[in-house]
């Protein structure tokens, strides 16, 4: 492992972008999707076999319905498909793997628990389409002294997160948890936050499914957008920002132009969605921070590096900020080759500003010793996926 080590002068940058897509945006539905098969996948051969086995199940696809969205109600006119794709051992010592029945299962487990107004039976079509592997990577996966790298890729990260970063992230949190739901029924999860920072001045435009069925009329749906924008400004304020905000606007409410949907989420009528298009490892989309392609959701949690080192690296840069006083902000870069030990990347790069602004490898003992230290944990950090205790969307 090469290790490197370098100081960086990173101020405000006069312009920000910071997106994330909510819980029941059609691309957060495939993330959510692929991770629920990947780990049900592994809690099926941990009961069974005592083992994960070799599993990539990251090309989810969903082909939008049609509805006749109303307030008071409207319908479903044409169900949502959803594509379940990738490769994925289908036995184990001739003992077959019910891979077909634990994707639908834990599909539609998970739009109960998230789309309930969305009817299983009846708006929505699940397609398995789930292979073997090659028999290389199969063969790879069960070799070496630790697990070996199935890929050849990397993973960044970035600590702390900037204030309209936090502030994203806060905004999505609560208008799409439980309490907010509950008190609020025509409140969808299909949610779109964009915020824009042009150096002082703040830009937040969300995009949110209202539920018809709750809404009386047009009046009922405008004060719903007002109290989302309300929402919006008081964690703003919280945050020590005074932005402007927008609610849903593409609406045109002087000719009835207006976003409602029958179940809460696009993917009803018209936006379809796919695995990795959606938010990072960290929760979000940030143009202006190094960023990976990766789509980390439905990768197997033990041999792949896309995966791992994407949260790894996320993980570690919050605790180099946390645990040394000096350092400011990290960026941390891990890369790996097939076939290559996890526990050994081929290129750790970490850059880091000071508060003094002098160079950071005065601290290259301490810097080493977390980076072995999250290196040495990469079991438990596989053991926590498993269990869905990361986040990675």
């Amino acid at each position: 492992m090469r290790l490197r080590i370098d100081g960086v002068s990173v101020g405000p940058q006069p312009v920000e972008l910071v997106e994330r897509k909510g819980l029941g945006h059609p691309d957060s539905i495939c993330d959510a999707l692929a991770e629920e098969l990947s780990r049900g996948l592994s809690h099926y051969c941990l009961a069974q076999f005592g083992r994960v086995l070799h599993h990539n199940v990251d090309k989810a696809l969903l082909s939008a319905g049609r509805a006749r969205a109303a307030f008071g109600g409207g319908e479903i006119l044409q169900p949502i498909h959803l594509f379940l794709g990738g490769r994925a051992s289908g036995s184990f010592e001739g003992e077959p793997i019910p891979i077909e029945g634990l994707a639908i299962e834990g599909t539609r487990a998970w739009f109960a628990r998230h789309l309930p107004r969305l009817d299983r039976d009846h708006h929505l079509r699940i397609h398995c389409q789930i292979h073997p592997g090659s028999p290389q990577l199969e063969q790879l996966f069960e070799r070496g002294r630790a697990p070996l790298a199935n890929d050849t890729s990397f993973g960044v990260g970035h600590a702390p997160l900037s204030p309209l970063e936090t502030l994203v992230l806060a905004i999505e949190a609560r208008l799409n948890s439980d309490e907010f739901r509950r008190a609020h029924p025509e409140a969808g999860a299909d949610l779109k936050l964009t915020a824009v920072r042009h150096g002082s001045e703040v830009a937040i435009t969300v995009a949110r499914a209202f539920i018809g069925e709750p809404l009386a009329g047009l009046s009922e749906y405008l004060a719903a957008k007002a109290e989302t924008a309300r929402v919006v400004e008081e964690l703003a304020r919280e945050h020590d920002l005074a932005p402007s905000v927008t609610i849903n606007g593409a609406d045109v409410p002087e000719s009835g132009s207006v976003y409602i949907t029958v179940t809460g989420t696009s993917a009803e009528n018209g936006d379809d969605g796919q695995v990795g298009r959606g938010n990072r490892a960290n929760g979000l989309i940030t143009p202006y921070r190094p960023m990976s392609c990766e789509a980390l959701a439905g990768k197997n949690p033990i041999t792949h590096v896309g995966k791992l080192y994407n949260v790894l690296a996320q993980e570690l840069a919050r605790d180099l900020v946390r645990t040394i006083a000096e350092v400011r902000s990290a960026r941390c870069y891990l890369s790996s080759q097939i076939g290559r030990p996890i526990d050994e990347p081929e290129v750790v790069h970490i850059e880091l500003q000071t508060h003094d602004g002098a160079p950071p490898d005065r601290f290259a003992d301490g810097i080493e010793q977390l980076l072995r230290g999250h290196l040495g944990g990469l079991a438990a950090l596989s053991e926590r996926l498993v269990e869905g205790h990361v986040q990675l969307f």
